[in-house]
């Protein structure tokens, strides 16, 4: 095995003991990079020499006993809204063509205080607006797309171009492209990671989270981003926290798992159902109990995401949406100019729409502890592929059907993980989402670690991309 096809807790567990070095570590994911990227497109920006340089850094402080956790000497990417100082933040796009941030976002200087060692900026849907980051290729299949937005950080991480990896979530962000490559995505609870110094989409709905290999990787990495930053007006007062794992995995004895029996398997391929039924299947064995529920307010769901996120995106982008439209894609710079047009009123009724969602939602964990439910409807789409065909006659746009089951969380700001469960006929993965109540990260880590462990696969670096 090569380093880079390491996981996070394994390559942590080398480190520390010594038997790798963070210099071979890197230098492994590196070559990596160059090997495939020219393929993928993960990367926008590779720092090369600064991440030998931290590298380096991180192998002098842990022969000297200086050993800072398991992130120290750990190579991770950022998503390219992600400010870290004189670095390029250019959201993948025309109009911040230049750009140099002037200062370190919150979670780059967490990263950076635990040791990791930045490989770079990766691809992002032009400032997140979109589901299927075009400029990036499927880490399965490079004739399908690799999801979005954060799709350069879930295909970095599937291709062992990156141990892990930072997103940003406003519809569905880390956990549609973590789903579509097979990797681990993980959106927190809102307001307990900081976005200070992250790009905003929409402010109301954006959250920053991990893409990992592992769960319990994402609960390595969380374990360093969580804490309350003065910075962001939406960060919680939430202890730091730590979220231990059981070394094998554990069992969901008293586990109240919920089963939507409406919305979240309505219009979704069989292949996709299928997966996700024997998922919960297998946790009925583990000990789990399933509950059907009813989700509340469905036909709502829609038109409250769109409400809050259109016109909040236009308001971040007025200024250069005036001066220089013509250096945004066409399918943003659609979506900005329609922002316009929303009306305080209808804005208004989304955030109350937004209010009774999240209400009737906490309601649901009442009875259940985690809801569980397939993360989207259908595998990766073919690049040229605009619309998706229903058995039921109806016709739905990729981006719609991959928003539709992700949405719901970041309305409510509950806390969503994303895990594979499987392959579709193609050999494209399919992914696994599960729902928890506010600040209810460990419950939904311990449960996506139990299984994953019971499931007893780990996708790797090798493995992808025929290399």
């Amino acid at each position: 095995m090569q380093p880079f096809e390491l996981t996070l807790a394994e390559a942590a567990t080398a480190l520390e003991e010594r038997t790798l070095s963070p210099v071979e570590l890197t230098e492994s994911v590196l070559a990596r990079i160059g090997a495939v990227d020219e393929r993928l497109g993960a990367y926008v920006t590779v720092a090369g020499e600064a991440a030998r340089n931290s590298a380096a850094r991180a192998e002098r402080e842990i022969a000297d006993g200086r050993y800072r956790g398991p992130l120290h000497g750990i190579p991770f990417g950022l998503k390219d809204m992600i400010d870290v100082a004189g670095m390029p933040t250019t959201a993948s796009s025309r109009v911040r063509a230049g750009h140099l941030a002037q200062t370190d976002s919150t979670v780059a200087q967490q990263l950076s205080a635990a040791g990791g060692v930045l490989l770079g900026k990766t691809h992002t849907h032009e400032f997140a607006y979109g589901l299927t980051t075009p400029q990036t290729r499927n880490a399965w299949s490079q004739e399908h797309v690799a999801g979005g937005s954060s799709g350069g950080s879930a295909v970095a991480v599937a291709a062992g171009e990156a141990t892990f990896a930072l997103g940003t979530d406003t519809g569905g962000s880390i956990r549609v492209p973590a789903a579509l490559n097979g990797t681990v995505g993980l959106k927190p609870t809102y307001g307990l990671v900081s976005r200070h110094g992250v790009t905003a989409l929409s402010w109301s709905l954006d959250h920053v989270g991990p893409l990992t290999r592992t769960v319990q990787d994402a609960a390595l990495v969380l374990s360093a981003l969580v804490g309350h930053d003065p910075q962001d007006p939406a960060s919680l007062r939430a202890a730091p926290s730590a979220y231990p794992l059981p070394p094998d995995g554990g069992d969901m004895t008293g586990l109240r798992i919920g089963v939507p029996v409406n919305y979240f398997f309505d219009r979704v391929a069989p292949e996709v159902e299928a997966a996700v039924r024997e998922a919960l299947t297998q946790m009925t064995d583990m000990g789990a109990e399933l509950v059907e529920v009813e989700i509340p307010m469905t036909r709502y769901i829609k038109p409250t995401h769109w409400g809050l996120m259109v016109p909040e995106a236009t308001a971040y982008h007025e200024r250069t949406l005036r001066s220089v439209p013509e250096l945004y894609g066409p399918d943003v710079r659609i979506l900005l100019e329609a922002g316009a047009l929303v009306s305080a009123g209808d804005y208004l009724r989304a955030q109350r729409s937004r209010t009774l969602m999240r209400q009737a939602w906490l309601r649901l964990f009442d009875r259940i502890d985690v809801l569980a439910a397939p993360t989207v409807p259908i595998t990766a789409a073919k690049t040229d592929q605009q619309t998706v065909q229903w058995p039921d006659g109806t016709t739905e746009g990729v981006p719609d059907a991959y928003v539709r089951l992700s949405a719901p969380a970041n309305i409510t700001g509950l806390p969503a993980l994303s895990l594979p469960t499987g392959r579709d006929h193609a050999g494209l993965p399919i992914g696994l989402q599960l729902i928890g109540r506010p600040l209810a990260e460990a419950t939904l880590l311990r449960t996506g670690h139990a299984y994953e462990r019971a499931r007893g696969t780990v996708d790797r670096g090798s493995a992808v991309a025929g290399a």
